[in-house]
């Protein structure tokens, strides 16, 4: 079975080019999901399998810290991981998402290799 991966944010414009850069990063997913928010993507985590979540921090309706809580809170889906791709770099928000279960952290605006070498340790 192929993996597959989720990318949560508010912009769809965002979630192509995130889509894009994995595809030129090397990553070949099977599936590749996507969600405008945290709460979103809770109800996408429910209905398919996921091995990887990419998420936004900030979101309308359900923020990326939110999520993070939620998730966790939920065992069928607190151990997937989850990579933050975020303008937030060093602030407050991202060190609280990365103390709520986040592996990592990629910065706006990215290149596919830096995807690619956050990435690789959990695909």
């Amino acid at each position: 079975m192929g993996k597959s991966v989720l990318i949560v944010d508010d912009s769809s414009t965002m979630r192509k080019i995130v889509a894009r850069s994995l595809r030129q990063a090397g990553f070949d997913f099977e599936t590749i999901l996507e969600a405008a928010d945290g709460q979103e993507a809770l109800s996408v985590l429910d209905e398919s399998r996921v091995d990887i979540i990419l998420s936004d921090i900030n979101m309308p309706n359900m923020n990326g810290v939110e999520f993070l809580r939620e998730k966790a809170d939920n065992p069928a889906i607190a151990n997937i991981p989850v990579v933050m791709i975020t303008t937030e770099a060093g602030s407050d928000i991202l060190r609280e998402a990365l103390q709520l279960g986040a592996k990592g952290s990629i910065k706006k605006p990215f290149t596919p290799d830096q995807v690619q070498k956050t990435l690789g340790e959990y695909v």
